[in-house]
C-alpha cells in the first residue's frame, strides 16, 4: 500500500497525507493518492491564495455569475444578453514547449467560455518574455505567437488585443496568459453541476491519451533544468476538433436537457467529476474503462489524470439522452456514457467493474475540504534599493530626439505588428472589430448596436516596485483604456502570476497586490468575476516580477455614437493634456531602459483623480468634441502623442510646461492622464466644458502635416519615426 513516501513523491505534504487518511478513515491506495495530489495542488485548490482572493469585490448589479461560482464570470449587458469572460495562464507548458503550451492555453480558455453555453467572440493575450536578444527568448516568442495564432485562427475566434513585455526576469519562465470573451443568452447559462440522482454522465470530444499527465502538479512547482523532462505534462491541441466541439456543445445546450457541463482542463476527468458532484452535494460513479482512449493499456490513474485536450463532461436528463447524442452523431464527434449521478456523496472510480478508488467529492475541491493556508510575509529586501532613488541625480538629456528614437525602438514600446499580423483579428466578426485604432479592442455584439470593449493590462515593474500601488495601476490603466475607447468598465478577470508562495517576499507581493486590486476595483465599480492564480513562476534565477494581469471588459451601448479613436485626424487641430501634470518619472521606461536604473518607486497614482478623469471623458461621448483620445502609459507623453500621430499619419508640435523638468514632462508615466485633439471649431466648447468638469487640463500644441517638433527641437518626420517604431521588433528578432 502507498505510504507517506509515495505521497511526498506526488508533492503532497506529510500534513496533507495525514488529513487524507483521516478523511478516508484508512490508508489511501495509489489511485486515490494520485487524485488528491492533483486536486490539492496549488493549481487546482488555490490553497495558498483563496483566503486573499475572497477579499476582492465580486458583487454588482450586472453580475450574473460571480467569482468561484462557475467556469467563468458572466455580466449582464442588457437586451437579454450576458458577457462571459475569463483569463488563465499556461506558463509552465509554454516554457518547455512554446507552440503547444500556448495553443492549448487558448483552447482551454475558450472551453471555459462555451462550457457555460456562451459563444466565444474574441480572444486576447498577455505575454512576458526575457531578454529579446537571447536565442532562447526568440525561440519562445516565435513558438508562443505561432501557437496562439494557429489555434485561434483555425478555431475561428478573432484575437483582438493583448500586450507583450520583455525583461530579464522572464528569461527562464515566460508568462502566457490567454483571455476569452463570449456572449450568452439570458436563461441559457449552463452550470458546472452534477445534479439529479440517476442522471447519466457523458464524456464528449477527443479520445483520452497520456499527454498532460500531472499537468496540474507540474504547474505547481518551480521551473528548473529538469523541467524539460516533463514534456509529457504538456497537452497537445487540435483546434479543428475544438471547433466542432463548440458547435456540438452549444447545439446540445439548446435542447434544454443539459443538466450540467464542464470542460476538462487541469486534472482532467478527476477535476470535472469531483467538482461537479461536490457542487451538487451528490456523488458520482465513474467507469474509467468506458472512456474512449487513443492509447492501449492505459492505467486507471493515467485515465483519471490525463489532461488531453478538447474534452467535455456532460450530465444529461435521464431518458432524454438521445436528443444530445443525435447531435453529437451528426457532428461525428466521439462520446460515451462513463458514469451516473448518485446520492452517496462519494466519487467512485471503477475499472472493469472493480472499484479502484472511492473518495468524498467534497474533500477534493476548492471551497470544500481542500487545504487552506496563509503563508509568511516579509517586505522584500530590494525595497531598500528603491528608497535610494534620487531624481535629482538624473541628468536631463540635451537632445530629446536621441531619447525618443531610443524609446521607439525599445521592444516594450515598439510596434507589435510582427506579432499581431500573425493573428486573425476579423474571423467570426462582422467587420467592426479593429477598423479604428483605439486604446482597447472594440467588438460589436451582433444583432445590436452594443459593443464590448476589452483589454489586458499590467506593468509588472510597477508591481515589483510597489505591489499594492502597482496592481492598482494595472486596474486603473485597464479602465482608462476602455474609457478612452468609449466604453464603461463593468468587470474584471485576473491572472495572478507570482513566484513561489513559500517565499515570504513573494507572498508579501501577492497579498499586497490583492489589496491594490481590491481598492481599485471598488473605485471603478468593476467586480472581479474570476480568473486564475499561477504561483511557482520562478527558476534558479529567482522569481519573475509579480504580474497580476488584469483582463477588463467594458460596455458601449451604441457603437455608432460612443466610440473614440486614438488617431490624429486633421492638421490644425489643438492638442491638450487632460489630467494632472505630475513631476514623476520613476519606474518609467525612460529611467529603466535609457538610464539603466533598475530600482525606483512606482509611478504616481490617485484613484479618485483617475475616476474623475474617466467620468470627464465619458461625458463627452456623442458630442463630437473629441477628435482623438489616447491614454499616457509606457514612454510617457511623448510616446503617447507619437502613437496617435502614427495612427493618423500626421505630425504635431508640442510644448512642455516651463515649470517642469523636460524629461519628467515627456517621459514620466504618472497615471490619470490622456492626450486629446480638438478641432478649432469645437475648441471653445471643449474649454467651456473643462472649466466645469474639475479635471486639470492644458494646451500642448497642435497637429501638423508631417513634422514632429517638441519644445522647438525637430524630432523628425512622422514617416521616419514610424519606420523606426514599426520595424524595431522584427529587426531584433
Amino acid at each position: 500500500m502507498p505510504n507517506l513516501a509515495t505521497a511526498l513523491q506526488l508533492k503532497l505534504s506529510a500534513e496533507e497525507y495525514d488529513k487524507i487518511c483521516q478523511v478516508l478513515g484508512r490508508t489511501p491506495n495509489f489511485t486515490e493518492l494520485s487524485v488528491y495530489s492533483v486536486m490539492w495542488s496549488e493549481h487546482c485548490s488555490y490553497k495558498n491564495s483563496i483566503l486573499q482572493l475572497k477579499t476582492l469585490p465580486k458583487t454588482g448589479s450586472r453580475v450574473l455569475a460571480a467569482a468561484g461560482e462557475e467556469n467563468a464570470g458572466v455580466m449582464d449587458i442588457g437586451d437579454g444578453l450576458g458577457v462571459a469572460f475569463k483569463i488563465e495562464s499556461h506558463n509552465h507548458p509554454s516554457a518547455i514547449e512554446p507552440y503547444q503550451g500556448a495553443a492549448t492555453g487558448v483552447g482551454g480558455i475558450h472551453r471555459d467560455i462555451f462550457s457555460m453555453g456562451a459563444r466565444p467572440i474574441a480572444a486576447l493575450n498577455s505575454l512576458r518574455f526575457g531578454n529579446i536578444d537571447l536565442a532562447k527568448t526568440k525561440h519562445l516568442l516565435k513558438g508562443v505567437v505561432k501557437g496562439i495564432g494557429n489555434y485561434g485562427n483555425a478555431f475561428g475566434v478573432a484575437t483582438v488585443g493583448g500586450e507583450i513585455y520583455f525583461d530579464d526576469c522572464y528569461n527562464t519562465n515566460p508568462l502566457v496568459n490567454a483571455m476569452s470573451v463570449g456572449i450568452v443568452k439570458a436563461g441559457k447559462i449552463v452550470s458546472a453541476i452534477a445534479a439529479g440522482v440517476g442522471n447519466p454522465v457523458y464524456i464528449m470530444g477527443a479520445a483520452t491519451g497520456t499527454d498532460g499527465m500531472h499537468g496540474a502538479t507540474f504547474a505547481s512547482e518551480d521551473i528548473s533544468e529538469g523541467s524539460e523532462a516533463k514534456l509529457p505534462s504538456v497537452q497537445v491541441g487540435d483546434p479543428f476538433m475544438e471547433k466542432i466541439l463548440l458547435e456540438a456543445t452549444l447545439e446540445a445546450v439548446e435542447t434544454g436537457i443539459v443538466v450540467g457541463l464542464q470542460d476538462m482542463g487541469a486534472a482532467g476527468i478527476t477535476c470535472s467529476t469531483s467538482e461537479m458532484a461536490a457542487k451538487a452535494g451528490l456523488g458520482m460513479d465513474v467507469w474509467l474503462d468506458k472512456v474512449p482512449m487513443r492509447q492501449k493499456n492505459m492505467e486507471a490513474w493515467q485515465i483519471l489524470l490525463s489532461e488531453s485536450q478538447e474534452r467535455m463532461l456532460f450530465v444529461l436528463e435521464k431518458g432524454k439522452e438521445k436528443a444530445a447524442t443525435d447531435i453529437w452523431d451528426k457532428w461525428d464527434i466521439p462520446y460515451a456514457q462513463i458514469g451516473v449521478v448518485t446520492d452517496s456523496g462519494l466519487v467512485r472510480y471503477f475499472m472493469h467493474d472493480e472499484c479502484i478508488g472511492e473518495v468524498p467529492g467534497e474533500s477534493l475541491v476548492l471551497g470544500g475540504g481542500a487545504p487552506v493556508y496563509v503563508r509568511e510575509q516579509k517586505e522584500p529586501a530590494y525595497f531598500e534599493e528603491i528608497k535610494k532613488f534620487s531624481a535629482a541625480e538624473i541628468e536631463v538629456p540635451s537632445s530629446q530626439k536621441t531619447v525618443i528614437e531610443f524609446l521607439l525602438q525599445e521592444p516594450v514600446i515598439a510596434s507589435k505588428r510582427w506579432v499581431y499580423e500573425q493573428y486573425d483579428s476579423m474571423v467570426g466578426t462582422d467587420n467592426n472589430t479593429t477598423n479604428l485604432p483605439a486604446d482597447a479592442a472594440v467588438v460589436r455584439v451582433k444583432g445590436t448596436n452594443k459593443a464590448l470593449v476589452v483589454t489586458t493590462d499590467c506593468n509588472s515593474r510597477y508591481v515589483h516596485a510597489n505591489p499594492e500601488r502597482g496592481c492598482a495601476l494595472a486596474v486603473a490603466e485597464a479602465a482608462r483604456n476602455i474609457v478612452c475607447s468609449g466604453g464603461v468598465p463593468i468587470g474584471v478577470t485576473n491572472c495572478l502570476n507570482f513566484g513561489n508562495p513559500y517565499n515570504p517576499e513573494v507572498y508579501y507581493q501577492f497579498a499586497n497586490a490583492i489589496k491594490g486590486m481590491k481598492t481599485a476595483c471598488e473605485m471603478f465599480d468593476t467586480p472581479v468575476t474570476g480568473g486564475n492564480v499561477s504561483f511557482y513562476n520562478q527558476s534558479e534565477d529567482g522569481p519573475v516580477y509579480p504580474t497580476p494581469t488584469i483582463g477588463m471588459v467594458g460596455l458601449m451601448e451604441d457603437i455608432n455614437m460612443d466610440r473614440f479613436s486614438m488617431h490624429f485626424q486633421q492638421a490644425g487641430d489643438f492638442l491638450y493634456l487632460v489630467g494632472k501634470d505630475v513631476e514623476d518619472f520613476a519606474c518609467s521606461e525612460y529611467i529603466y531602459r535609457y538610464h539603466g536604473i533598475k530600482y525606483s518607486p512606482a509611478p504616481y497614482l490617485n484613484l479618485a483623480e483617475e475616476k474623475q478623469l474617466h467620468d470627464c471623458i465619458l461625458a463627452l461621448r456623442g458630442t463630437n468634441i473629441l477628435r482623438s483620445v489616447h491614454d499616457i502609459s509606457e514612454g510617457g507623453l511623448a510616446i503617447s502623442a507619437l502613437e496617435s500621430a502614427f495612427a493618423g499619419g500626421l505630425g504635431f508640435t508640442l510644448h512642455t510646461s516651463a515649470d517642469m523638468r523636460t524629461d519628467m514632462a515627456l517621459y514620466g508615466e504618472a497615471a490619470g492622464r490622456v492626450v486629446v485633439s480638438i478641432s478649432p471649431e469645437r475648441n471653445a466648447d471643449f474649454q467651456l466644458y473643462m472649466q466645469t468638469c474639475g479635471v486639470p487640463y492644458r494646451i500642448l500644441g497642435e497637429v501638423t502635416a508631417e513634422e514632429v517638433i517638441i519644445n522647438g527641437e525637430h524630432i523628425g518626420t512622422v514617416a521616419a519615426l514610424k519606420a523606426l517604431y514599426d520595424g524595431a521588433l522584427e529587426a531584433r528578432l
